[in-house]
Order: C-alpha cells, then sequence, then structure tokens
C-alpha cells in the first residue's frame, strides 16, 4: 500500500511539474503542451515500470553506485577548484570540466561495483539488523549441489541467507558435465540441473562469485572453498566427509547434509512398534531386511521367510554410525499383516 501511494503521488508530482513547464513559451505546433504533459507523464510511468520489473535490488549495488557518483563529483569539484586558475577563459572550459565528472564518475562506481563484497557501504542500522539475524552467505560446493536434497531443503523456505555459488565450482561441475564417463556426465547433468532450479527459486537469494582472490593461487577446490567462506564471514554446506573436517580444523562453520538428515530422521526407542515391508534376507538366518521412508535400515529378527510382507515390528535396539543409523526390532507376532 505504501509503494501504492508513492507512485501515485509520483505520477502526480510529474504531471504537477509538467504544467509548470507549459508556463514557457513553446515554439512550434499549437499541440506542443499536450506533447509536454503526455512525454512526462510517460516518462513517469516508464520510472515505475522499471522499478515493477526489477523488484530483487541488491543494496550493496545501489550504494556502490550511489558511493561512486558522489565520490566522482566531489573529486571533480575539487580538482576543478585547483585547476581553474590554470585554465584560461574559453568555450571548451565547460565541456572539459563535464568531461572529467564522466571519467572520475566512472572510475569510482567501476571501483565500488567490483569491489563491492570487500566494503559494505550500507546504513548502520541496516547492517546492525543484518547481525542480529544472524545472516551469513552460504558457500556450496559441488557434492552439496549434485546430491539434490539442498533444492529440496530450499522448497521448505527454511533458507533465508544468500547461496554463493564460487566460480571455481561452476566450472568444476560444467567439466564433469562434459565428462566421458557416462555415470559422471548424469551426475553433472543433474548438478546443473539443480544449480538451474536454486537460481530461479523466487524465494533465495542467488549469486554467482566469479572474483579471484589472491589467497587462491594454488590451493586445491577444497582449500579455495574454505577460504572464500572466510573470506565472505559465511558457512560452508556439503556432504564431503572430508571437507567437513577441512573446514573445521579452519574454524569454518559447515552445514553437513548428511547430518541435517540424519537429525529430521524419525527417532524410535526400544520398544516402540510401527510398520516396514521386509525387501530381502539379511546376514542373519532370521533376519529380514525393510528401509523406512526415509532411507533408515531396519534389521527384523524373524523376517527373513517374510519378504514383501509388511510386518508390525518392535524396536529392540538402535546404532549409529557415520553412514547413518540402523533401527533393530523383532517381529510383534501380534501385528503382523501381509500386504
Amino acid at each position: 500500500m505504501a509503494l501504492l501511494i508513492l507512485r501515485v503521488v509520483f505520477i502526480c508530482v510529474a504531471a504537477g511539474i509538467a504544467t509548470l513547464m507549459l508556463r514557457i513559451p513553446w515554439e512550434g505546433p499549437p499541440y506542443t503542451p499536450y506533447l509536454v504533459i503526455f512525454g512526462t507523464v510517460l516518462l513517469s510511468l516508464g520510472v515505475i515500470a522499471i522499478d515493477i520489473f526489477t523488484p530483487r535490488k541488491r543494496i550493496e549495488v545501489i550504494s556502490a553506485i550511489y558511493f561512486g557518483l558522489l565520490v566522482g563529483v566531489l573529486l571533480t569539484y575539487v580538482l576543478w577548484i585547483a585547476l581553474a586558475p590554470l585554465i584560461p577563459d574559453s568555450p571548451y572550459a565547460t565541456p572539459f570540466q563535464l568531461l572529467m565528472a564522466a571519467i572520475l564518475c566512472y572510475g569510482c562506481t567501476s571501483l565500488l561495483l567490483q569491489t563491492k563484497d570487500d566494503f559494505r557501504f550500507v546504513i548502520p542500522y541496516v547492517e546492525f539488523a543484518r547481525d542480529l539475524k544472524g545472516l551469513r552467505p552460504i558457500v556450496m560446493d559441488t557434492s552439496a549441489i549434485i546430491d539434490g536434497r539442498l533444492a529440496d531443503l530450499a522448497d521448505t523456505n527454511i533458507i533465508e541467507s544468500q547461496l554463493v555459488m564460487p566460480g571455481f565450482v561452476l566450472a568444476e561441475l560444467q567439466a564433469i558435465a562434459d565428462s566421458n564417463d557416462r555415470l559422471r556426465r548424469a551426475r553433472g547433468r543433474r548438478g546443473l540441473d539443480i544449480l538451474n532450479r536454486l537460481r530461479t527459486h523466487p524465494k533465495l537469494e542467488f549469486q554467482i562469485y566469479d572474483r579471484d582472490l589472491p589467497e587462491f593461487a594454488g590451493q586445491p577446490v577444497d582449500m579455495k572453498l574454505v577460504i572464500l567462506a572466510k573470506h565472505l564471514e559465511g558457512k560452508l554446506i556439503t556432504g564431503d566427509f572430508n571437507l567437513n573436517k577441512v573446514a573445521k580444523v579452519h574454524n569454518v562453520p559447515v552445514i553437513n547434509l548428511n547430518e541435517v538428515a540424519a537429525a529430521l530422521r524419525p527417532q524410535f526407542l526400544p520398544g516402540e512398534t510401527f510398520e516396514v515391508r521386509i525387501v530381502k534376507a539379511g546376514e542373519g538366518p532370521e533376519q529380514g531386511i525393510g528401509y523406512l521412508d526415509d532411507g533408515t535400515m531396519v534389521v527384523v529378527e524373524g523376517g527373513r521367510h517374510r519378504i514383501n510382507a509388511t510386518l508390525q515390528v518392535v524396536v529392540t535396539s538402535t546404532l549409529q554410525t557415520q553412514a547413518g543409523r540402523m533401527l533393530f526390532a523383532k517381529v510383534d507376532e501380534n501385528g503382523v499383516r501381509v500386504s
């Protein structure tokens, strides 16, 4: 509502300025004043259209442009004061001043746009609110993208931080997609599909970071990820066990997709009952194997000869391993049902 009111007021102000311009004696056809009013209102509508069709405005880009123009104008003013006594009065003085202003404004704006990730020209209370919420960028690695669970996690709207895709990870993903090995090629193409899904997600802030830091020289991909996460003061998200350990050694926060999946699995305590479908025989003489919906393996004592049956089982114990959690159960004879 506030934006709607602002846009209506902006159109009214533009129309008012156009009516003030009618006081100027215009030369030309009699319909020239109407063209002035129509053109002014049309210009204001164009500005509003640009504003509407660019909803995701990045504060660091806007602030970099603002401060670049501001610094360029100030430098032009200071230099012109210094150079004015040395430049004789001539019709070329004003064009020279405008050219100097254009060069300085362009140079300052270009510099700030290229280094916007190293400097934060933002209003203090905005930066304070960002720190208060704890929103830190999340740097993705190849395994997290190919895994696919990150995209499913993003669909739950639980991710509020900016997702950062390093340029060297994108290059690695493209190399996997172009591999001669059929399996690697399929994994790479799947990763690119997941990446495009994340990039076009309407509620995610996605950025491709393609700058090369001096610290990257001679470093493997895993160390580049750790260095970039420390540089951005962000977190790593990965499914790679080794990268997880390396990041923790360097005190970089890590979101491990496997740990997240394990934490979200349903917890079963000894004595609880549930239904599971036996899909194959186990290693023991009477053991059958079933799986829960989340992939947790269930070893059922007494289920070897009931393959393809859905049984009511009672949990006897649980085992947590690095690969995940296993449940051990026995058949609840009072709750057996064959599907």
